[in-house]
């Protein structure tokens, strides 16, 4: 008896060389939407301040906007490959940038700080299936053999986000208010849509597995309540107060997040496939990326806080001061991929990370008068530090995996990072809430007592406020010391944070190894959707 065929695999397209001009519209789409997206999570560092001030609430509080934005981007990334497999990529896509769109409108529009935090999760949740959708449609229309270029592409955004970000806030908010900030991505908005709805190929929508409901409702509301506790510690302006609010928001999210780990091994296709992490190279490459995205974002934070709240400066000043990080990657992104190409991840990334660490020792002995020269040195030695590690990491994690793993591990490692810069934002906001609170109290007027590093930063925020109270300069002189050292010793937790990252990277690869989808008859290409 003749054994029954096989069914051949269906044929790869017939891609070209070179980057035709069908995958440039399709990538000029996707970097369009990847810019807004990646922008709005930089322009806003700047504008922290600003928040606090209009909505009069404290530092960790106006944090929320950059935490929840981030922590919507992460919990949506798992549903969307979901999504565009049962009504096709380009109406999620569509669906996305509408999203988006209105969010930013609603964002301008928000009275209060808690409608603000509302609408950036509502942003958010745009904003998080823009990359992984676009990513995906790059994929379909380049092939896996042009891949690497047009990665180049994509990685635009990565670069300019940085650098164009804090520099755009605040220029709008000094030419115009904070709102604009927001209302710049409606224009955007419309471009993107009416380019992605005449650009994009049309819809053909093939319904895989069932959407894992109870994966997302243990994961996303644990993740949250557990930022939301970490958040609240130092809400009240008066260092670290752990009361029911915290211990209670942060337990449940525990909880929660516990009771998601259990339960993802039962269902076949979880939401999130921590089966995964028996890929020790994965592993080690997650939890470097982890640790790299904590102490990046909670300190990318800080930066420009620092120029407005010490130093005075406008916000158009501090988004030009934390340019050189940004420039610092730019340069170093691009060596970095010719490098990953050639040398072990376990062999390139201690020196990226021992830069970002060194860069952010020179923030550890801030004071109310530290050249700028030496802090723009230190910031592009940071971004030099950071272009050298990011990609390569993502790249080595996923280069372990086979073609049906691919798509999983991408999701996995996309998840990772979001969170580990939620943790940042919120832990380190945290730490310069207690830090400032460690300083000499200071009666009011009124009878309230603030610290004077709280004191003097209100009056170097409002102009006229030390008249009216009648302050003295040395106290403010005093205060603004005592606010330079608070953001110095936060600081140095970052630098701790990174140097704990070259823990996982010592296990690294640090030989050549092939990759774990050298099957000939696969080809291999990093997509973030299933």
């Amino acid at each position: 008896m003749s054994e029954p065929a096989v069914p051949a695999r269906p044929a790869e397209p017939d891609y070209p060389d070179h980057i035709d001009g069908a995958v440039l519209k399709v990538a000029l789409v996707v970097v369009l939407g990847a810019i807004m997206s990646i922008l709005d999570i930089t322009v806003v560092s700047v504008a922290l301040p600003t928040f606090a001030e209009e909505f009069d609430s404290s530092l960790a509080t106006v944090a929320w906007t950059m935490t929840a934005y981030t922590l919507a981007l992460a919990t949506v990334i798992p549903a969307t490959g979901w999504a565009a497999d049962r009504f096709g990529t380009k109406r999620i896509y569509l669906v996305a940038l509408a999203l988006f769109t209105a969010g930013s409108v609603l964002c301008a529009l928000a009275d209060s700080i808690t409608m603000l935090i509302v609408f950036r999760v509502l942003q958010g949740l745009g904003g998080g299936m823009l990359m992984p959708l676009g990513m995906a449609m790059m994929t379909r229309a380049a092939g896996p053999k042009r891949m690497g270029r047009l990665m180049a592409i994509l990685g635009v955004p990565m670069l300019l986000g940085p650098i164009s970000g804090p520099i755009l806030g605040g220029w709008l908010i000094d030419i115009a208010s904070w709102h604009w900030i927001f209302l710049i991505n409606l224009p955007l908005g419309a471009i993107a849509i009416a380019a992605s709805a005449k650009i994009l190929p049309k819809d053909d929508p093939h319904p895989s597995e069932r959407f894992d409901l109870i994966g997302m409702l243990l994961l996303s509301p644990g993740l949250a309540l557990l930022l939301f506790g970490v958040s609240s510690i130092a809400e009240s302006g008066e260092g670290a107060s752990f009361g029911p609010r915290v211990w209670a928001s942060a337990s449940a999210g525990v909880v929660l997040i516990v009771a998601f780990v259990l339960y993802s091994f039962k269902p076949k296709h979880p939401l999130v496939d921590l089966r995964l992490f028996r890929n020790r190279r994965l592993t080690l490459a997650t939890i470097t990326m982890f640790l790299f995205m904590v102490a990046f974002m909670g300190a990318g934070l800080l930066f420009p806080s620092y120029y407005l709240q010490v130093r005075g400066e406008s916000t158009l000043t501090a988004g030009l001061l934390v340019a050189p990080q940004g420039l610092g990657a730019m340069l170093m992104m691009p060596i970095a991929g010719v490098l990953a190409d050639k040398i072990p991840i376990g062999r390139t990334a201690p020196f990226g990370l021992v830069a970002m660490a060194l860069g952010l020792v020179g923030f550890m002995q801030l004071e109310a008068d530290t050249s700028y020269w030496v802090l723009s040195a230190a910031l592009f030695l940071m971004g030099l530090g950071q272009g050298l590690t990011m990609m390569p990491i993502m790249t080595s994690a996923l280069k372990s995996l086979t073609h049906a793993e691919a798509a999983r591990g991408s999701t996995l490692v996309n998840i990772i990072q979001q969170v580990g810069g939620s943790v940042g934002t919120a832990v380190l906001s945290v730490v310069l809430t207690a830090q400032l609170g460690k300083s000499k109290d200071v009666p009011l007027p009124d009878g309230e007592t603030v610290t004077e590093a709280e004191l003097a930063i209100a009056a170097t925020m409002q102009p006229g406020l030390a008249e009216t109270l009648g302050l003295p300069r040395d106290l403010i002189d005093r205060g603004l010391d005592a606010a330079a050292g608070a953001f110095g010793n936060t600081f140095g937790i970052a630098v701790v944070l990174v140097l704990l990252t070259l823990v996982p990277v010592a296990f690294l690869p640090r030989k050549r190894e092939d990759d774990a989808a050298s099957d000939p008859d696969e080809d291999v290409m990093p997509v973030l959707l299933h």
